[in-house]
């Protein structure tokens, strides 16, 4: 099997500080919907920008249908660059390889070296895309002794029904902040670590300088698709009464390439849930806040409709919060944020850099978890 070199941006001095004595030797193998078989991580976000994303799509000559594929497609290699850059005082991470579905059966054949660690990684619904076949699959790589983390941002206990096969086979469940559907919960074997935790930044720790000056401005990133009308009242607003202080991007999403150029906005508006009324977002908060965070934005979130989702991070003084709908609490949030000074600035880009990304909960988790008897 190829090994990979570690990732350029892993290199970042930043970074380096926080990597390992190194005991245990762990090795991440991330499940991608655009990849095919067993790969080296860092070439398969390498050979991305070339890919064809016409081959997957229902209409290839629809130009929004590709767009859209090529967002998402860009947007799930961050997934693979972001855990490639992984770091633990207990645990050294060694290169990561992404998969896909056919890559399945190449992680069930692959001889493991003596003295590694191997981990599956799933996020999202995408085991839905395995139905029948993810269940059976984790019990055989369990019996290989390669463990199975599920960081299952949206509510899979509750709306996807792969999750029962899936879950007696689970090493590691991060999940969204509501309690899991008992019958979920009770296909999970005693010794599945559990944590409720929201989707966070896919992005690699530093590798956006922080803008010491950046335009006193407010920046709200979303999509079409979420622009429910709870989110366009907040969005109009702001665009009243902060004029030119105010954009607002709702094309989706920016290219991997345009997301550092976020970081020249003081202020990210972050408004609540990707699809506020819909049944399988309305409980739990996108990434925008911990993107905005990392950045170095100020991130100016609203608080849930059942209250409390991001509490820890405002109490910490991280992010301004206003109430939920409260349009008035909205605009004085902004405004706080706008005062913001370069040490408060500097204190949010460094918590999230360091504990808000996916690198760093992932890490934070398998190192809690343990070694194990493989």
């Amino acid at each position: 099997m190829t090994m990979l070199s570690p990732p350029a941006a892993a290199c970042d001095p930043a970074i380096a500080e926080m990597r390992p004595a190194g005991r245990r030797r762990l090795r991440l193998f991330v499940f991608s919907p655009w990849a095919a078989g067993l790969q080296d991580g860092t070439d398969y976000v390498r050979g991305l920008p070339a890919f064809d994303v016409t081959v997957r799509v229902s209409n290839p000559a629809d130009p929004a249908l590709v767009r859209m594929a090529r967002l998402d497609c860009d947007w799930h290699g961050e997934n693979v660059r972001a855990l490639g850059a992984a770091v633990s005082d207990q645990v050294e991470f060694l290169p990561v390889h992404a998969l896909g579905k056919s890559g399945l059966a190449d992680l069930l054949t692959v001889e493991r070296p003596a003295g590694e660690e191997w981990w599956l990684v799933l996020t999202g619904q995408h085991p839905q895309m395995m139905a029948g076949m993810i269940g059976p699959v984790a019990r055989l790589l369990a019996r290989r002794g390669i463990r199975t983390l599920y960081y299952a941002f949206d509510d899979a206990s509750r709306t996807m029904p792969a999750f029962m096969e899936l879950a007696p086979h689970l090493a590691v469940l991060i999940h969204d902040e509501s309690p899991l559907a008992a019958p979920g919960r009770a296909a999970l074997t005693p010794d599945c670590r559990t944590v409720h935790r929201s989707w966070v930044a896919n992005l690699v720790p530093f590798a956006t300088p922080l803008d010491e000056a950046p335009e006193e401005k407010i920046v709200f990133l979303g999509s079409r698709l979420g622009l429910t009308p709870h989110r366009q009242r907040q969005i109009d607003f702001l665009q009243k009464k902060f004029r030119d202080k105010f954009t607002a991007i709702c094309d989706h999403s920016l290219s991997v390439a345009d997301r550092a150029r976020l970081a020249r906005y003081k202020v990210g508006f972050c408004p609540e849930g990707r699809k506020f009324t819909g049944p399988s977002m309305d409980r739990t908060h996108t990434d925008r806040p911990f993107w905005a965070g990392a950045l170095g934005q100020v991130p100016v979130s609203e608080d849930s409709r059942t209250g409390g989702r991001l509490e820890k991070l405002h109490q910490s003084g991280l992010i301004r919060r206003y109430r939920h709908a409260d349009l008035k609490d909205l605009g004085e949030a902004c405004e706080a944020a706008l005062t913001a000074g370069l040490p408060e600035r500097r204190a949010i880009y460094d918590h999230f850099n360091r504990h808000e990304t996916i690198g760093a909960v992932v890490s934070r988790e398998l190192a809690a978890v343990g070694a194990g008897s493989a």
